[in-house]
């Protein structure tokens, strides 16, 4: 299965065995962005944290009663 990163737009060949070709098959609103563009996120919201003018609001979880 071929796909194209949305950030780089670099086209790259997945096994269309795989989870990941599953959902972008099934799923048309995922999308798929390549591992260097990943990784740089990764490493620049890293950065944006250290610094501690950055916050990441995550909804808080709630225990489950069950």
């Amino acid at each position: 299965m071929r796909v194209k990163c949305v950030l780089c737009e670099k086209i790259e060949s997945l096994n269309s065995d795989t989870l990941l070709a599953k959902r972008l098959r099934n799923r048309p609103i995922h999308t798929y962005m390549c591992q260097d563009c990943y990784n740089r996120i990764e490493d620049r919201t890293k950065e944006r944290l250290a610094t501690g003018n950055f916050k990441l609001y995550r909804t808080p979880k709630k225990p489950d009663d069950w």
